[in-house]
């Protein structure tokens, strides 16, 4: 992937992309709003939110060792994954051992994280997305753009198109005549998935909560094809992020509350699922749990960035962000679009790629991020501290050890700029002489930056200095006077 400014450049001049985007996002932040309105008790939610998390990641290794033995006391397996190539593994294996070469899936962004669809691919084994949204983006042979609404970026249309050319080789065929009335298009989704579902022995999935007291996994969902995969197959395999677990149902209530209303602006979901282990003769004969870590811990190491593990995937922060509204979730270059995917992503992945180290830059530091966050994440917070990472380098952990990673490549001319900056307000008086100096050539000033600061420039004026600075305007309008003051005194 490039990097995100240049990955920007080319998405923001796509005109569709934009007006989709757009269109999308105002109507489900406006919907949002007007759901989050409708509880007093809002903001004291969104505090005891963030405060489960907190504490459950504060002593996260107490609260796994207790989910794998709820989950094995329920007749179900659990397996540990350092990072995403154990965890295709696992899973692959899991699959083949049923000697099945056809699964369908739940919409999963912990799937998606770690390639799963690619891995099962190359062994030869069909993954079946059954997320209206998930089907879309993979008939049309695409990438998610978006947390919640992985097709943001396409419209009814395009949506017809895609259904009327490529469902014939995925399964039952579009109908004939095919219009692009959402009723018509949810139809002919309804009937291609019907067969995937009366005919799949393997079901995927991830979990939106994983309940650490009773070994219970929730899934939340808006159309049913979730609890389809979660009860019809004969084997269930769950791939679930260490960072999901919650200590009780108790703490389960509060997130059944804040979710809903931060995603689909819902007062509580159409599907709630939760499932615990295995019961005869009802639902799956197997059940797998797999613990992705993949970076969490990393992350969790660090007391700034941590916070990007309260993350519940509401997508909110999304939906709010300028940046993202005009560049779209192609230009990240992760399944994790949007702010917290500029916070997670470089945390779980590292800096080293080019990608992932420009990521932090991609926000405008404007703050509606945090303030729609249900958990209270402080995006900014994270964008600035992991901006000094790729700049400054520094200590970090990566695979569990502590280590000193070096500024990312780039950033030289940005590093001495600060330094001399640093250097020179340490110093009065050069700092007096300089701006004085400015002041003085100003008519002579470029209107755009020459070498590395070019690229700021192209979207940037630069302001405009002063003819005096503001030491000399208060020492000549107001110190004279106080001298004199303090004279007659």
């Amino acid at each position: 992937m490039p990097s995100f400014p240049r990955a920007a450049d080319a998405s923001t001049r796509n005109t569709q992309l934009r007006a989709n985007l757009r269109h999308a996002t105002h109507t489900i932040r406006a919907k949002r709003a007007t759901a989050v309105a409708e509880l007093d008790d809002w903001s004291r939610l969104r505090a005891a939110g963030a405060a489960i998390k907190d504490r459950t990641l504060r002593h996260l290794d107490h609260y796994l060792e207790r989910l794998e033995s709820a989950v094995t006391a329920a007749g179900g397996h659990v397996h540990w994954a350092a990072d995403a190539e154990e965890a295709n593994r696992i899973v692959t294996e899991l699959v083949q051992a049923t000697g099945e070469r056809e699964v369908v899936k739940v919409k999963s962004m912990a799937t998606q994280e770690i390639g799963l669809n690619s891995a099962l691919a190359t062994a030869g084994i069909t993954a079946y997305e059954t997320d209206l949204a998930e089907l879309i983006v993979q008939l049309g042979d695409d990438l998610p753009s978006h947390i919640l609404v992985p097709a943001i970026h396409r419209n009814r249309g395009e949506i017809r198109d895609i259904f009327a050319e490529r469902m014939a080789q995925w399964g039952r065929p579009a109908p004939e005549g095919l219009t692009d009335a959402p009723a018509d298009l949810a139809e002919a989704a309804r009937l291609h998935l019907r067969e995937k579902f009366l005919n799949a022995k393997v079901g995927i999935s991830g979990a939106n909560f994983m309940v650490a007291e009773t070994g219970t996994l929730v899934v939340v969902e808006s159309e049913g094809n979730g609890r389809m995969c979660l009860t019809l197959p004969e084997t269930l395999i769950s791939v679930v992020g260490i960072e999901k677990v919650v200590p009780t149902f108790q703490d389960l209530e509060v997130f059944l509350q804040l979710l809903p209303r931060s995603s689909t602006a819902e007062r509580m979901n159409p599907y709630t699922s939760t499932w615990t282990g295995t019961t005869d003769e009802d639902g799956p004969r197997a059940f797998h749990l797999v613990l992705l870590d993949n970076g969490r811990t990393d992350t969790l190491a660090d007391t700034v960035g941590r916070q990007a593990l309260r993350c519940i995937r509401c997508s909110a922060c999304l939906n709010v962000c300028p940046v993202y509204e005009r560049a779209g979730g192609h230009a990240y270059g992760s399944a994790y679009p949007g702010p917290i995917g500029a916070i997670l992503t470089p945390q779980l992945r590292g800096t080293g790629s080019e990608v992932d180290a420009s990521l932090p830059y991609a926000s405008s530091l404007c703050g509606a991020c945090y303030e729609v966050c249900p958990v209270a994440i402080d995006i900014p917070e994270v964008l600035v501290h992991l901006r000094e990472r790729v700049v400054e380098g520094g200590p970090a952990s990566v695979r569990g050890t502590r280590t000193v990673i070096k500024p990312a490549k780039g950033h030289a001319a940005e590093r001495a700029a600060m330094r001399a900056a640093r250097w020179t307000l340490d110093h009065p008086r050069v700092l007096r002489t300089g701006q004085r100096l400015a002041s003085r050539t100003r008519r002579f000033h470029p209107r755009r930056l020459p070498g590395p600061g070019r690229a700021w420039s192209d979207t940037r004026e630069l302001p405009r200095v002063p003819e005096e600075s503001f030491r000399d305007w208060w020492q000549r309008t107001r110190g004279e006077s106080r001298t004199e003051g303090r004279k007659t005194t």
